[in-house]
Protein backbone atom coordinates (compact mmCIF):
# COMPACT_ATOMS: atom_id res chain seq x y z
CA UNK A 1 0.00 0.00 0.00
CA UNK A 2 1.53 3.18 -1.07
CA UNK A 3 1.12 6.44 1.17
CA UNK A 4 1.53 10.00 1.09
CA UNK A 5 1.13 12.48 3.73
CA UNK A 6 -0.61 16.15 3.03
CA UNK A 7 1.52 19.22 3.44
CA UNK A 8 -0.89 21.50 4.25
CA UNK A 9 -0.03 22.75 7.94
CA UNK A 10 -2.66 21.92 10.60
CA UNK A 11 -4.56 25.05 12.10
CA UNK A 12 -3.48 24.36 15.95
CA UNK A 13 -4.16 26.69 18.75
CA UNK A 14 -0.47 25.47 21.11
CA UNK A 15 1.37 22.68 21.81
CA UNK A 16 -1.20 20.77 23.72
CA UNK A 17 -3.47 20.93 21.09
CA UNK A 18 -0.63 19.65 18.66
CA UNK A 19 -0.22 17.03 21.14
CA UNK A 20 -3.43 15.67 21.32
CA UNK A 21 -4.10 15.91 16.96
CA UNK A 22 -0.54 14.09 17.15
CA UNK A 23 -2.01 11.07 19.48
CA UNK A 24 -4.71 11.34 17.20
CA UNK A 25 -2.41 10.31 14.45
CA UNK A 26 -0.55 7.47 15.93
CA UNK A 27 -3.41 5.78 17.06
CA UNK A 28 -4.83 5.69 13.39
CA UNK A 29 -1.24 4.70 11.63
CA UNK A 30 -0.47 2.10 14.28
CA UNK A 31 -4.02 0.34 13.49
CA UNK A 32 -3.25 0.68 9.87
CA UNK A 33 0.26 -0.73 9.90
CA UNK A 34 -1.13 -3.58 12.75
CA UNK A 35 -3.88 -4.78 10.10
CA UNK A 36 -2.12 -4.17 6.51
CA UNK A 37 1.55 -5.75 7.61
CA UNK A 38 0.04 -8.09 10.61
CA UNK A 39 1.96 -6.44 13.12
CA UNK A 40 0.99 -7.16 16.41
CA UNK A 41 1.86 -3.97 18.35
CA UNK A 42 3.83 -0.52 16.29
CA UNK A 43 4.79 2.29 18.75
CA UNK A 44 5.83 5.73 17.02
CA UNK A 45 7.67 8.26 17.72
CA UNK A 46 8.56 11.20 15.45
CA UNK A 47 11.11 9.24 13.78
CA UNK A 48 11.33 5.43 14.17
CA UNK A 49 8.97 2.70 14.76
CA UNK A 50 9.42 0.10 17.29
CA UNK A 51 8.01 -3.03 16.16
CA UNK A 52 8.02 -5.74 19.55
CA UNK A 53 8.05 -9.14 17.90
CA UNK A 54 7.16 -12.81 18.88
CA UNK A 55 7.63 -14.40 15.09
CA UNK A 56 11.53 -13.75 15.26
CA UNK A 57 14.12 -15.31 17.18
CA UNK A 58 11.38 -18.13 19.18
CA UNK A 59 8.94 -17.27 21.30
CA UNK A 60 10.78 -14.77 23.06
CA UNK A 61 9.89 -11.01 22.43
CA UNK A 62 12.63 -8.79 21.19
CA UNK A 63 12.19 -5.36 20.54
CA UNK A 64 13.73 -4.54 16.95
CA UNK A 65 14.11 -0.84 15.78
CA UNK A 66 13.29 0.35 12.23
CA UNK A 67 13.67 3.69 10.70
CA UNK A 68 10.45 4.60 8.72
CA UNK A 69 12.15 4.73 6.02
CA UNK A 70 13.16 0.93 5.67
CA UNK A 71 9.59 0.24 7.11
CA UNK A 72 7.34 2.01 4.90
CA UNK A 73 10.09 3.12 2.16
CA UNK A 74 7.11 4.81 0.09
CA UNK A 75 6.02 7.06 3.43
CA UNK A 76 6.71 10.97 3.24
CA UNK A 77 6.75 12.04 6.40
CA UNK A 78 3.98 14.46 7.91
CA UNK A 79 1.70 14.86 10.61
CA UNK A 80 -2.21 15.76 11.20
CA UNK A 81 -3.56 14.81 7.64
CA UNK A 82 -3.30 11.44 5.60
CA UNK A 83 -4.15 10.60 2.00
CA UNK A 84 -3.82 7.16 0.51
CA UNK A 85 -2.97 7.09 -3.08
CA UNK A 86 -4.74 3.31 -3.52
CA UNK A 87 -8.23 4.82 -3.28
CA UNK A 88 -8.67 4.63 0.48
CA UNK A 89 -9.10 8.09 0.32
CA UNK A 90 -9.66 8.94 4.59
CA UNK A 91 -8.61 6.72 7.86
CA UNK A 92 -11.32 4.47 9.52
CA UNK A 93 -13.24 5.29 11.93
CA UNK A 94 -13.85 3.49 15.20
CA UNK A 95 -17.45 1.74 14.29
CA UNK A 96 -18.03 1.29 18.14
CA UNK A 97 -17.07 4.56 19.25
CA UNK A 98 -19.67 5.77 16.49
CA UNK A 99 -22.50 3.79 18.05
CA UNK A 100 -21.82 4.75 21.70
CA UNK A 101 -22.25 8.13 21.11
CA UNK A 102 -25.00 7.91 19.05
CA UNK A 103 -27.06 6.08 21.42
CA UNK A 104 -25.44 9.14 24.27
CA UNK A 105 -27.52 11.59 22.17
CA UNK A 106 -24.11 13.20 20.38
CA UNK A 107 -24.69 15.32 17.70
CA UNK A 108 -21.94 13.46 15.70
CA UNK A 109 -21.77 15.57 12.38
CA UNK A 110 -20.79 18.36 15.11
CA UNK A 111 -18.53 16.32 17.07
CA UNK A 112 -16.51 15.49 13.94
CA UNK A 113 -16.00 19.20 12.52
CA UNK A 114 -14.34 19.65 15.51
CA UNK A 115 -12.41 17.27 16.17
CA UNK A 116 -12.25 14.81 13.83
CA UNK A 117 -9.10 12.55 14.96
CA UNK A 118 -10.86 11.40 17.80
CA UNK A 119 -12.95 9.18 15.41
CA UNK A 120 -10.00 6.79 14.56
CA UNK A 121 -8.97 6.03 18.41
CA UNK A 122 -9.02 2.86 18.94
CA UNK A 123 -9.33 3.11 22.95
CA UNK A 124 -11.66 6.07 24.25
CA UNK A 125 -13.73 6.64 27.39
CA UNK A 126 -16.81 7.56 26.92
CA UNK A 127 -18.80 5.61 29.44
CA UNK A 128 -15.88 6.79 31.96
CA UNK A 129 -17.38 10.05 31.33
CA UNK A 130 -20.61 9.76 31.28
CA UNK A 131 -20.55 7.94 34.49
CA UNK A 132 -18.38 10.22 36.17
CA UNK A 133 -20.70 13.54 34.94
CA UNK A 134 -23.98 12.19 36.27
CA UNK A 135 -22.49 11.53 39.12
CA UNK A 136 -21.89 15.48 39.53
CA UNK A 137 -25.31 16.14 38.48
CA UNK A 138 -24.87 16.51 34.81
CA UNK A 139 -27.91 15.77 33.08
CA UNK A 140 -27.61 12.65 29.55
CA UNK A 141 -28.23 15.68 27.78
CA UNK A 142 -25.69 18.07 29.02
CA UNK A 143 -23.25 15.43 28.76
CA UNK A 144 -24.28 14.71 25.14
CA UNK A 145 -23.66 18.97 24.29
CA UNK A 146 -20.28 18.27 26.22
CA UNK A 147 -19.11 15.80 23.70
CA UNK A 148 -20.55 17.28 20.75
CA UNK A 149 -18.70 20.26 21.46
CA UNK A 150 -15.54 18.95 22.78
CA UNK A 151 -15.02 15.79 21.73
CA UNK A 152 -11.49 15.12 23.06
CA UNK A 153 -13.44 15.24 26.45
CA UNK A 154 -13.93 10.96 25.98
CA UNK A 155 -9.68 10.55 26.21
CA UNK A 156 -9.80 11.81 29.50
CA UNK A 157 -9.40 8.49 31.59
CA UNK A 158 -11.39 9.00 35.13
CA UNK A 159 -8.56 8.77 37.60
CA UNK A 160 -7.51 12.20 35.37
CA UNK A 161 -10.71 13.43 35.66
CA UNK A 162 -11.59 12.90 39.11
CA UNK A 163 -7.98 14.70 39.88
CA UNK A 164 -9.02 17.56 37.92
CA UNK A 165 -12.76 17.73 39.83
CA UNK A 166 -11.15 18.00 43.48
CA UNK A 167 -8.77 20.51 42.08
CA UNK A 168 -11.68 22.69 40.36
CA UNK A 169 -13.98 22.13 44.01
CA UNK A 170 -10.91 23.57 45.66
CA UNK A 171 -11.85 27.02 43.80
CA UNK A 172 -15.58 26.67 43.18
CA UNK A 173 -17.85 26.12 46.49
CA UNK A 174 -20.64 22.98 44.17
CA UNK A 175 -20.21 20.20 42.09
CA UNK A 176 -23.45 22.14 40.41
CA UNK A 177 -21.28 25.43 39.72
CA UNK A 178 -18.40 23.35 37.87
CA UNK A 179 -21.06 21.42 35.99
CA UNK A 180 -22.66 24.95 34.75
CA UNK A 181 -19.22 26.53 33.31
CA UNK A 182 -18.60 22.93 31.31
CA UNK A 183 -22.13 23.31 29.91
CA UNK A 184 -20.95 26.47 28.89
CA UNK A 185 -17.54 25.93 28.05
CA UNK A 186 -16.01 22.23 27.98
CA UNK A 187 -13.06 23.25 26.65
CA UNK A 188 -12.00 25.14 30.21
CA UNK A 189 -12.01 21.59 31.91
CA UNK A 190 -10.68 18.98 29.02
CA UNK A 191 -8.60 21.23 26.67
CA UNK A 192 -5.98 20.08 29.50
CA UNK A 193 -5.08 17.31 31.69
CA UNK A 194 -1.72 18.44 33.36
CA UNK A 195 -3.23 18.55 36.49
CA UNK A 196 -0.02 19.01 37.31
CA UNK A 197 -0.02 22.68 35.98
CA UNK A 198 -3.50 23.39 37.73
CA UNK A 199 -2.73 22.82 40.74
CA UNK A 200 0.40 25.35 40.99
CA UNK A 201 -1.20 27.75 38.92
CA UNK A 202 -4.10 27.43 41.72
CA UNK A 203 -1.42 27.88 44.48
CA UNK A 204 0.60 30.40 42.80
CA UNK A 205 -2.57 31.91 42.54
CA UNK A 206 -3.57 32.27 45.91
CA UNK A 207 0.07 32.89 46.81
CA UNK A 208 -0.18 36.33 45.19
CA UNK A 209 -3.22 37.16 46.91
CA UNK A 210 -5.98 36.63 44.94
CA UNK A 211 -9.66 35.42 47.04
CA UNK A 212 -11.26 32.60 46.76
CA UNK A 213 -13.96 34.75 45.11
CA UNK A 214 -11.60 36.09 42.38
CA UNK A 215 -10.49 32.74 41.31
CA UNK A 216 -13.78 31.61 41.22
CA UNK A 217 -14.27 34.44 38.72
CA UNK A 218 -11.09 33.84 36.50
CA UNK A 219 -12.30 30.23 36.17
CA UNK A 220 -15.79 31.11 34.79
CA UNK A 221 -14.78 33.94 32.51
CA UNK A 222 -10.80 33.27 31.91
CA UNK A 223 -10.54 29.43 32.70
CA UNK A 224 -7.78 29.21 30.03
CA UNK A 225 -5.94 31.35 32.71
CA UNK A 226 -5.21 28.13 34.83
CA UNK A 227 -4.06 26.37 31.16
CA UNK A 228 -1.36 28.48 30.96
CA UNK A 229 2.25 27.20 31.60
CA UNK A 230 2.69 28.52 35.47
CA UNK A 231 5.97 30.61 34.09
CA UNK A 232 3.35 32.76 31.41
CA UNK A 233 1.53 33.87 34.48
CA UNK A 234 4.39 34.75 36.79
CA UNK A 235 5.61 36.59 33.74
CA UNK A 236 2.42 38.72 33.17
CA UNK A 237 2.35 38.90 37.08
CA UNK A 238 6.26 40.51 37.14
CA UNK A 239 4.79 42.85 34.11
CA UNK A 240 2.44 44.53 36.46
CA UNK A 241 4.33 44.42 39.62
CA UNK A 242 7.19 46.55 37.62
CA UNK A 243 4.58 49.10 36.41
CA UNK A 244 3.32 49.61 39.35
CA UNK A 245 6.58 50.16 41.12
CA UNK A 246 7.67 52.21 38.02
CA UNK A 247 4.38 54.56 39.18
CA UNK A 248 5.39 55.00 42.52
CA UNK A 249 3.15 52.62 44.23
CA UNK A 250 4.89 50.64 46.82
CA UNK A 251 2.21 47.87 47.41
CA UNK A 252 3.25 45.61 43.69
CA UNK A 253 0.47 42.72 45.15
CA UNK A 254 -2.32 45.03 46.00
CA UNK A 255 -1.73 46.44 42.64
CA UNK A 256 -2.23 43.02 40.95
CA UNK A 257 -4.83 42.29 42.44
CA UNK A 258 -6.57 45.36 41.45
CA UNK A 259 -6.18 44.04 38.33
CA UNK A 260 -6.99 41.35 38.10
CA UNK A 261 -10.30 41.52 40.06
CA UNK A 262 -11.25 44.34 37.45
CA UNK A 263 -9.78 42.42 34.45
CA UNK A 264 -10.00 38.24 34.70
CA UNK A 265 -8.77 38.07 31.08
CA UNK A 266 -5.28 40.12 31.65
CA UNK A 267 -3.67 36.83 32.07
CA UNK A 268 -4.55 35.10 29.16
CA UNK A 269 -3.00 37.76 26.92
CA UNK A 270 0.49 39.14 26.07
CA UNK A 271 2.88 40.72 27.91
CA UNK A 272 3.39 42.71 25.13
CA UNK A 273 -0.09 43.86 24.20
CA UNK A 274 -0.40 44.76 28.09
CA UNK A 275 3.16 47.29 27.82
CA UNK A 276 1.66 48.75 24.39
CA UNK A 277 -1.59 49.43 26.31
CA UNK A 278 -0.44 51.21 29.07
CA UNK A 279 1.50 53.25 26.62
CA UNK A 280 -1.42 54.26 24.79
CA UNK A 281 -3.65 55.50 27.74
CA UNK A 282 -0.53 57.15 28.95
CA UNK A 283 0.36 59.25 25.92
CA UNK A 284 -3.64 59.53 24.64
CA UNK A 285 -4.47 61.58 28.15
CA UNK A 286 -1.41 62.74 29.02
CA UNK A 287 -1.27 61.50 32.44
CA UNK A 288 1.13 61.35 35.13
CA UNK A 289 2.21 58.84 37.44
CA UNK A 290 -0.78 58.91 39.65
CA UNK A 291 -3.59 59.78 36.86
CA UNK A 292 -2.01 56.47 35.66
CA UNK A 293 -1.81 54.17 38.39
CA UNK A 294 -5.76 55.49 39.42
CA UNK A 295 -6.44 55.02 35.28
CA UNK A 296 -5.18 51.13 35.90
CA UNK A 297 -6.43 50.19 39.12
CA UNK A 298 -10.28 51.47 38.27
CA UNK A 299 -12.13 51.79 35.13
CA UNK A 300 -9.09 51.43 32.73
CA UNK A 301 -8.04 47.91 33.97
CA UNK A 302 -10.98 46.33 31.07
CA UNK A 303 -9.09 47.78 28.00
CA UNK A 304 -5.81 46.44 28.87
CA UNK A 305 -6.22 43.41 27.22
CA UNK A 306 -7.61 44.92 23.73
CA UNK A 307 -6.02 44.75 20.85
CA UNK A 308 -3.37 48.24 20.88
CA UNK A 309 -4.47 48.83 17.35
CA UNK A 310 -8.29 48.12 17.25
CA UNK A 311 -8.14 50.96 20.28
CA UNK A 312 -5.99 53.19 18.58
CA UNK A 313 -8.65 53.00 15.38
CA UNK A 314 -11.42 53.52 17.49
CA UNK A 315 -10.44 56.67 19.47
CA UNK A 316 -9.72 58.01 16.62
CA UNK A 317 -13.26 57.60 15.18
CA UNK A 318 -14.24 58.97 18.62
CA UNK A 319 -12.27 62.51 18.18
CA UNK A 320 -13.41 62.29 14.92
CA UNK A 321 -16.90 61.86 15.25
CA UNK A 322 -16.95 64.83 18.34
CA UNK A 323 -15.13 67.52 16.23
CA UNK A 324 -17.52 66.98 13.77
CA UNK A 325 -20.16 67.94 16.62
CA UNK A 326 -18.44 70.87 17.60
CA UNK A 327 -16.69 69.23 20.95
CA UNK A 328 -13.19 70.63 21.99
CA UNK A 329 -9.76 68.04 22.70
CA UNK A 330 -10.12 68.84 26.07
CA UNK A 331 -13.96 67.47 25.99
CA UNK A 332 -13.19 64.21 24.12
CA UNK A 333 -10.37 63.61 26.53
CA UNK A 334 -13.24 64.41 29.69
CA UNK A 335 -15.38 62.20 27.85
CA UNK A 336 -13.34 58.88 27.24
CA UNK A 337 -11.29 59.44 30.26
CA UNK A 338 -14.33 59.42 32.37
CA UNK A 339 -15.44 56.15 31.03
CA UNK A 340 -12.74 54.23 28.79
CA UNK A 341 -14.64 51.43 28.27
CA UNK A 342 -15.85 53.42 25.41
CA UNK A 343 -12.91 52.29 23.18
CA UNK A 344 -14.38 49.21 22.93
CA UNK A 345 -17.54 50.75 20.46
CA UNK A 346 -16.30 49.70 17.27
CA UNK A 347 -16.55 53.19 15.00
CA UNK A 348 -19.93 52.09 13.08
CA UNK A 349 -21.89 51.39 16.46
CA UNK A 350 -20.39 54.53 18.27
CA UNK A 351 -21.37 56.52 15.61
CA UNK A 352 -25.16 55.31 15.01
CA UNK A 353 -25.77 55.28 18.58
CA UNK A 354 -24.66 59.34 18.32
CA UNK A 355 -26.45 59.75 15.27
CA UNK A 356 -29.64 57.86 17.03
CA UNK A 357 -29.45 60.56 20.30
CA UNK A 358 -28.51 63.80 18.39
CA UNK A 359 -31.70 62.72 16.14
CA UNK A 360 -33.81 62.69 19.40
CA UNK A 361 -33.12 66.16 19.93
CA UNK A 362 -30.35 65.02 23.09
CA UNK A 363 -27.17 67.23 22.81
CA UNK A 364 -23.94 66.08 22.65
CA UNK A 365 -22.86 68.21 26.17
CA UNK A 366 -25.79 65.87 27.84
CA UNK A 367 -24.02 62.62 26.12
CA UNK A 368 -20.82 63.61 27.23
CA UNK A 369 -21.95 64.18 30.69
CA UNK A 370 -23.50 60.89 30.57
CA UNK A 371 -21.06 58.41 28.36
CA UNK A 372 -22.81 55.44 30.23
CA UNK A 373 -26.40 55.99 27.87
CA UNK A 374 -23.72 54.77 24.46
CA UNK A 375 -23.98 50.88 26.34
CA UNK A 376 -27.40 50.89 25.58
CA UNK A 377 -28.64 49.28 22.24
CA UNK A 378 -29.65 51.51 19.63
CA UNK A 379 -33.04 49.63 19.76
CA UNK A 380 -33.57 50.05 23.37
CA UNK A 381 -32.45 53.69 23.08
CA UNK A 382 -34.93 54.54 20.87
CA UNK A 383 -38.21 52.52 22.74
CA UNK A 384 -37.04 54.31 25.73
CA UNK A 385 -37.08 57.70 24.69
CA UNK A 386 -40.45 57.17 22.70
CA UNK A 387 -42.00 55.81 26.34
CA UNK A 388 -40.06 58.65 27.78
CA UNK A 389 -41.45 61.51 25.36
CA UNK A 390 -44.87 59.42 25.86
CA UNK A 391 -44.58 60.48 29.45
CA UNK A 392 -44.14 64.05 29.64
CA UNK A 393 -40.55 63.41 29.94
CA UNK A 394 -38.57 66.37 28.78
CA UNK A 395 -34.96 64.63 27.51
CA UNK A 396 -34.06 67.93 26.06
CA UNK A 397 -33.18 69.58 29.43
CA UNK A 398 -33.30 66.58 31.80
CA UNK A 399 -31.08 63.79 32.91
CA UNK A 400 -30.82 61.25 30.26
CA UNK A 401 -28.50 58.65 32.75
CA UNK A 402 -32.16 56.80 33.61
CA UNK A 403 -31.88 55.57 29.42
CA UNK A 404 -29.24 53.34 30.38
CA UNK A 405 -30.47 52.00 33.79
CA UNK A 406 -31.39 48.43 34.17
CA UNK A 407 -34.64 47.11 33.04
CA UNK A 408 -35.96 47.03 36.60
CA UNK A 409 -35.32 50.54 37.66
CA UNK A 410 -36.22 52.00 34.56
CA UNK A 411 -39.59 50.57 34.33
CA UNK A 412 -39.74 51.34 38.41
CA UNK A 413 -38.81 55.60 36.75
CA UNK A 414 -41.41 55.03 33.78
CA UNK A 415 -44.37 54.07 36.07
CA UNK A 416 -43.91 56.62 38.08
CA UNK A 417 -43.66 58.99 35.36
CA UNK A 418 -46.71 57.78 34.08
CA UNK A 419 -49.22 58.25 37.39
Amino acid sequence: MKMSFIRNKPKVGNQEDKAEMEKDYWFWVEKQLSKRFGIPEIMASRNLWYMRSNFLFGSRCWMIRYSAEILLKSVSFRLFGVKCVNGDSEPLENEDLLNNLLTMGVDIDMAKKRQPGVFHRMVTNEQDLKMFLLSKGASKEVIASIISRYPRAITRTAESLSKRWDLWRRIMTSDLEIVNILERSPESFFRSDNNINLENNIKFLYSIGLSRKCLCRLLANAPRTFSNSLDLNKQMVEVLQEVCLSLGHNDPTDFVRKIISKNPFILIQSTKRVKANIEFLQSTFNLNKGELLHLLCGPGAGILDLSTDYAKRNYANIKEKLFSLGCTEEEVQKFVFSYPDMIFLADKKFNDKIDCLIEEKISILQIIESPRVLDTSISTLKSRIKELVHAGYNLSVSKITLLSWSQKRYQAKLKKLSS
